[in-house]
């Protein structure tokens, strides 16, 4: 194998060694390098660049496209379908894109679990969405939608709107059907029924919300406190945002990400308008750059207290839930003075935020900075040093960043390990590399470390917001631009083209030239992107939707297995998910 520095000699070298195995270097925005890929050889090139000197160890990424209705492009290999690997190298801070070319009558690639342990679960999505098989994988099952399903919803052929369905009936022969479909068969998971003539348990976890952090289903298979071994089951709260995407103007798209970690609020609409300027080519003034920070920074503080105080419920503490919603609540007064709504605003725009910062808004946000500081410490006072949270948490659950890197951890839970890696350091966007603040680490990766590294998660977002707030540039608060919001009203009136442009926009939406283009930013629970396609219409030929949530579940067999029942409820609680960010 080639050994190589830092640098970019790896890529050099990546095409030397396998050749013609490596087709084409497509151009994107993606801001990484993407190669196609012979099927062949796609085990064979994973497992070069994650034995690198600095290793691509991270499989950020793995889905696929229909690309049957695109036609061809020249170029690029033929295509009826396309998979796409993502890779990480956080020792690099750098990606890599592999695709893979398959035909409409053969649509099967080997398994990559043998490589990067994470793609079992993105290949499991694969399959249910699109139905390419996964050849070697341990269990190729639905993972989204119900077992009885018919059909890959993400297929172009298949139905976008239930108009577009038949009446749905559901027959008392059919509801038994399902329900024996939902039935959890150990055999097929592997596990056995008992051990040394001892019966084992097998226990539901959910999918009630309030136990699970959602409509979350974890099935246990225990010796009587110790969990032997687990089975999350997901697919509750699906809802197909990523098909809506396709039926959506890029404009009208924005509300529905909202939707998705549905306590992150515009942290949610950021990768999805940074990614849809990439493709317009559009730059934002300075104004809005530090809005936009401002805001997300706000929604990060508003998610982490919510987490605080049902991380610390779970722990069997009542109070501390009360407390931290009412300062929320504080937080939610200040969001919806600005944008007019709390949870949902849906205020970031397509080159800009919705409307300009209102009369009195650095009196409002100056209050919420002068009182949260010092409930910050109350918090640490009461509860991280109280000695019962200390032994609930303290070596629980823990995981060390090789291990966190294999499962796809991203965000705050890879910090706890003591791996410095946040984007907006490492990879700055919307103007981060102008604000001084400091990235909290951990050092045992456990249950405490991820409580405790939130806490001064919090204390950094209210320094970012108050630079935000001592230095707000002038300016305007969108772009201009034909591909951004509508043109003043005043314009409008004055110019023909402008209000051309004025009706198009608002009738059709604009039109973005074919192309591909990717965010990534540091969300509330880990890295969170949106991976645009567009074929030169009004409409994304294809949005994916990378969240932090749905690979973080995924590890939770490996690390409670001889483990206890208490010990899984302190990891669900230190997790920090919801399960709109899983199922989308």
């Amino acid at each position: 194998m080639t050994t190589d520095t830092i640098g970019d000699e790896w890529l050099e070298a990546l095409e030397r060694d396998f050749g013609a195995s490596v087709l084409h270097e497509q151009h994107t925005h993606t801001g990484m390098p993407v190669l196609w890929v012979t099927r062949e050889a796609l085990t064979d090139v994973l497992a070069y660049l994650k034995n690198l000197n600095a290793p691509f160890d991270l499989l950020y990424d793995l889905s696929a496209m229909d690309e049957r209705l695109r036609g061809h492009r020249q170029g690029l290999p033929r295509s009826d379908f396309t998979v796409f690997y993502q890779l990480m190298s956080v020792s690099r801070n750098r990606d890599i894109m592999l695709k893979v070319a398959l035909t409409e009558e053969d649509l099967n690639l080997p398994t990559a679990t043998g490589v990067f342990p994470a793609a079992n679960w993105y290949e499991r999505e694969v399959w249910d969405m699109f139905g390419i098989a996964f050849s070697g994988h341990p269990h190729l099952a639905r993972i989204l939608m119900p077992p009885t399903w018919i059909g890959h919803p993400l297929r172009k052929d298949y139905p976008a709107r239930a108009t577009e369905f038949d009446p749905y009936t559901l027959t008392v022969a059919g509801e038994e059907k399902e329900q024996e479909a939902l039935q959890f068969v150990p055999e097929n998971w592997g596990m056995a029924r008992e051990r040394d003539g001892a019966e084992f348990m097998f226990l539901n976890l959910g999918p009630n919300h309030p136990s699970a952090h959602g409509a979350f289903r974890i099935v246990l298979q225990l010796d009587g406190e110790e969990v032997v071994d687990c089975v999350p089951d997901i697919g509750y709260h699906h809802r197909g945002a990523e098909k809506m995407a396709e039926r959506q103007s890029w404009h009208s798209f924005i509300p529905y990400t909202d939707r998705i970690d549905y306590t992150g609020g515009v942290m949610n609409n950021l990768p999805y308008v940074l990614a849809v300027e990439k493709l317009a080519g559009i730059e934002v003034p300075d104004r809005v750059k530090t809005i936009r920070v401002m805001m997300a920074e706000m929604f990060r503080i508003t998610s982490h207290l919510l987490f605080l105080g049902t991380y610390l419920q779970d722990l069997g503490a009542m109070t501390p839930v009360f407390f931290t919603f009412s300062d929320r609540q504080r937080g939610y007064k200040v969001i919806e003075g600005i944008t007019g709504f709390r949870m949902h605003p849906a205020w970031y725009r397509i080159g800009g935020v919705m409307q300009d910062l209102p009369r009195g808004w650095e009196k409002l946000v100056q209050e919420f900075l002068d009182w949260m500081p010092p409930r910050l410490r109350e918090y640490e006072r009461a509860m991280m040093e109280n000695a019962l949270v200390k032994e609930r948490t303290r070596n629980v659950a823990a995981f060390d960043t090789t291990e966190a890197l294999a499962w796809g951890v991203t965000g705050p839970n890879l910090r706890a390990t003591g791996c410095n890696f946040d984007l907006r350091k490492q990879r700055p966007y919307s103007g981060y590399d102008n604000f001084e603040f400091e990235v909290p680490l951990g050092d045992r990766g456990d249950v405490f470390d991820r409580g405790q590294l939130r806490i001064e998660e919090m204390r950094q977002s209210l320094r970012i917001i108050q630079q935000c707030v001592d230095h707000m540039p002038a300016g305007d608060f969108k772009a201009d631009h034909p591909l951004t919001t509508p043109p003043p009203r005043e314009r409008m009136l004055e110019h023909i083209e402008t209000l051309i442009t004025h009706f198009l926009q608002v009738s059709w939406g604009p039109v973005l030239k074919p192309q591909e283009s990717m965010q990534m930013v540091e969300a509330t629970k880990g890295i969170n992107s949106y991976y645009l396609t567009s074929d030169g219409n009004t409409m994304s030929y294809r949005t994916r939707i990378r969240t932090p949530s749905f690979p973080h579940l995924q590890q939770i067999p490996s690390l409670m297995r001889g483990g206890f029942v208490p010990d899984l409820i302190a990891h669900l609680g230190s997790i920090d998910f919801v399960m709109a960010d899983v199922d989308r």
